[in-house]
Formats: structure tokens, C-alpha cells, sequence
């Protein structure tokens, strides 16, 4: 494995080479080389899913200060499960770098989801050893958050969508959403939504916008047929 190409996409210098290299180790490699001196990325996995984890916390915590804590939570479990994990390694192309036993390399194992998703940890793990938790941070800035700033994950917080099938499951029923009150300074304004299904009133919400209410109630509305 070349790290001066990595280093070279990337635009980063890294102190210890191995370190690096050992990211993009699969255990069936190591498995197949027991007699050279290699470690597999099991270890820095387990580091970077926490360093990905507090990046993302801080990102949400610093831009999203109207979003609820449960909120978050929904959104940072979006972010950081397999299929996005997954995701940011194809589109960084880590599966060209990674060191595979020959058995995973012939049944497509630089395509397989949980080695891709574990490669893009073990990297951010074995960025923070190599660099600290700014550099690992930085990285993230550049190549995840402007996927959440996008709105590449809205779609898991959005509660009027689901909301929406739920009901259509049953084709005598009908959504409605009514904007009941509205609070505050024209500069600090809260809107009051709620949502009815059938005209029998299933859930509030209290937002900045209209938009950000009516999710609100399609939340509750959620939480009360799911009960």
C-alpha cells in the first residue's frame, strides 16, 4: 500500500506510515500473512467510531441550536450507521487501498458494506493517533459535514413523510396541519402547529418556522399511533 498517494489526495502528511497502513488492514489478510508482523484495523475501528461520534456531536451542538436533543440523536445515528459509513469510504475510494486476504478479495470483500464502513473508522482512529483530534476534525469538515449542511440526511428527520405513509396504510384516512398560533417578536417567532388524521387531533408541535412546527407535531403524531 502506497501511503503518498493517500497523503497526496488527501493533502495530509502523516507521521507514522504504519499506523496508517494498519487502517486499511483486513483481518483476512492478516489471518494469511502470519508470518510477517501486521495488526488489523479491528482496534482503530474501535477508536475512530468514538472520534466520528463526539465530531459529529460538536458539528450538531454548535449548528443546529434549535434542534431538540432527541432530535440529534435521530440525526447523528443517520450519520454514523453502515450504509453512510459505507457511503464516504466509496466516495473517497478507500476500498482501492485496503489490504485483503485473497478468499474476501475474490468474493468482492473491497465492496463489502461492514469492511468499507469499518475502513472509514479505523482511518479517523488512526488520524487522531497520528494527529490529534483537530487534524481528524478538520477531515470531517471537509469531506463529511457539507454532506449535513446539504441536508443529505433530512430525509430521516423528516416526520410529515413518514407520518404520511403511516396513514396511507389505511386509504379512509386523511392528513390536515393547522398553524393554530403564532408567539414572540417578528424576530424571535414561534409557530404552534397541529396535525389532525381524520379530524381527530393526533399530535403538537412548537417551532421557529411553520415548517419546523408542523415536523414537530408529525413527530408526536408518530409517537401516539406507535404507542
Amino acid at each position: 500500500m502506497d501511503v503518498t498517494q493517500l497523503e497526496s489526495k488527501f493533502n495530509l502528511t502523516f507521521h507514522n506510515h504504519d499506523l496508517i497502513k494498519q487502517a486499511f488492514t483486513h483481518s483476512s489478510y492478516v489471518n494469511e500473512h502470519r508470518n510477517e508482523v501486521f495488526s488489523d484495523n479491528e482496534r482503530l475501528e474501535f477508536l475512530g467510531d468514538a472520534v466520528l461520534e463526539l465530531g459529529v456531536s460538536q458539528f450538531l451542538y454548535r449548528n443546529e441550536q434549535s434542534m431538540p436533543e432527541g432530535e440529534m440523536t435521530k440525526l447523528r445515528a443517520a450519520i454514523v450507521c453502515e450504509p453512510s459509513l459505507m457511503g464516504f469510504a466509496q466516495e473517497l475510494d478507500f476500498g482501492k487501498y485496503l489490504l485483503l486476504g485473497k478468499g474476501e478479495e475474490q468474493t468482492g470483500g473491497r465492496e463489502r458494506p461492514a469492511i468499507l464502513a469499518d475502513v472509514f473508522e479505523a482511518f479517523l482512529g488512526a488520524l487522531y493517533l497520528d494527529q490529534g483530534f483537530e487534524t481528524a476534525l478538520a477531515f470531517l469538515e471537509n469531506y463529511i459535514f457539507p454532506k449535513i449542511k446539504s441536508g443529505a440526511f433530512s430525509h430521516e428527520m423528516d416526520y410529515k413523510s413518514q407520518l404520511q405513509e403511516l396513514v396511507q396504510q389505511d386509504k379512509n384516512k386523511a392528513i390536515e396541519y393547522k398553524i393554530v398560533d403564532e408567539r414572540g417578536p417578528s424576530h424571535n417567532k414561534e409557530f404552534v402547529a397541529h396535525v389532525y388524521v381524520n379530524s381527530d387531533k393526533t399530535g403538537e408541535g412548537i417551532g421557529r418556522t411553520k415548517k419546523e412546527a408542523e415536523q414537530r407535531a408529525a413527530k408526536r403524531a408518530l409517537d401516539y399511533f406507535n404507542m
